[in-house]
C-alpha cells in the first residue's frame, strides 16, 4: 500500500509515522508513505496556495492549480512517465484519492479495512483554511480517477493533517503483516474490544485489592470466550 500525502505543513507527519508499528511496516516495505508539499507546486516565489474566495467570505480558498500539479507528479512518479495524458484511466483502478473535510463522510473502521482491500494507492489531500477550489474534484472526476470527502469525526479540526495519520493508522493494521499476530486485530475477534487484564493478578492500590476476573485465570477457553462475547464493548 502507497500512501501520498499532499499538505502545506510536511513536519507535521515526522513524528508520528517514524515510530513504533508504522516505521516497521515502512521497514518491511509492507507501506510506502511519501509526503509532498503543496509550496513546491506553485510558480511564484512566495510559494502561495490560497487565494480569496470568489462571492466573498470569511477566509482564503487553496487553489486548484497546485493540488491538481501534486496529483500529476504522484502519478508521473508511479507510472514513471513525462506526460500524465498519457496514463491510461485502466492503471487508476486501484488508486483513490481522498480529500479530508469537515463535511466530509464520516470515516470508520469497516471504510478502512475496504480501503486497505480494494486499493493499493491512496492519494491524501489535507484541507486548511476554507476549503479547496470545487474544481479539483471535477477535474479528479474526468480524468477517471476516484475521489471521497472524508472526516474523522463531528467536529472540525484547523487541517487534514490529523485525519490523514488516523486514516493511514487505520487502513495500515488492516494489511496482512503489519501488525505482529492477526489475531491483534482485536475488531475480528470481538467487535469493537474488550475487557483486557494482565499481571499481576492482584492490584493494590490504597488498601483496596483490584482482582483480575477468575474466569481468565481458569483455562477453559469456551468459558473465556464466552465471558469476552458477554463483556464486549459496545459503543
Amino acid at each position: 500500500m502507497r500512501f501520498d500525502i499532499i499538505t502545506i505543513f510536511p513536519n507535521i507527519f515526522n513524528s508520528y509515522l517514524n515510530e513504533s508499528i508504522l516505521k516497521r511496516a515502512q521497514a518491511k516495505k509492507l507501506i510506502q508513505i511519501k509526503i509532498h508539499n503543496l509550496r513546491d507546486f506553485t510558480k511564484d516565489k512566495h510559494k502561495k496556495v490560497d487565494d480569496r474566495p470568489y462571492g466573498g467570505g470569511p477566509g482564503m480558498v487553496i487553489r486548484a492549480e497546485p493540488i491538481i500539479k501534486a496529483i500529476v507528479s504522484i502519478l508521473n512518479s508511479k507510472f514513471k512517465i513525462l506526460n500524465s495524458k498519457q496514463i491510461p484511466s485502466s492503471k487508476f483502478k486501484k488508486i483513490k484519492i481522498i480529500l479530508f473535510t469537515p463535511t466530509g463522510k464520516e470515516f470508520n473502521n469497516k471504510m478502512a479495512a475496504q480501503l486497505a482491500k480494494n486499493y493499493n494507492h491512496l492519494i491524501l489531500i489535507c484541507g486548511r483554511y476554507e476549503g479547496i477550489d470545487e474544481r479539483v474534484k471535477k477535474v479528479i472526476e474526468n480524468c477517471k480517477l476516484k475521489i471521497v470527502n472524508l472526516s474523522i469525526g463531528p467536529y472540525v479540526l484547523t487541517g487534514g493533517e490529523l485525519p490523514a495519520m488516523v486514516l493511514i493508522d487505520a487502513v495500515a493494521r488492516q494489511i496482512p503483516g503489519v501488525l505482529g499476530k492477526k489475531e491483534s486485530i482485536e475488531e475480528k475477534r470481538f467487535g469493537v474490544g474488550v475487557p483486557v487484564y494482565t499481571r499481576p493478578e492482584i492490584f493494590i492500590f490504597k488498601n483496596r485489592k483490584y482482582k483480575v476476573p477468575k474466569v481468565l485465570l481458569s483455562g477453559d477457553h469456551k468459558k473465556i470466550v464466552a465471558w469476552r462475547e458477554k463483556h464486549k464493548y459496545n459503543c
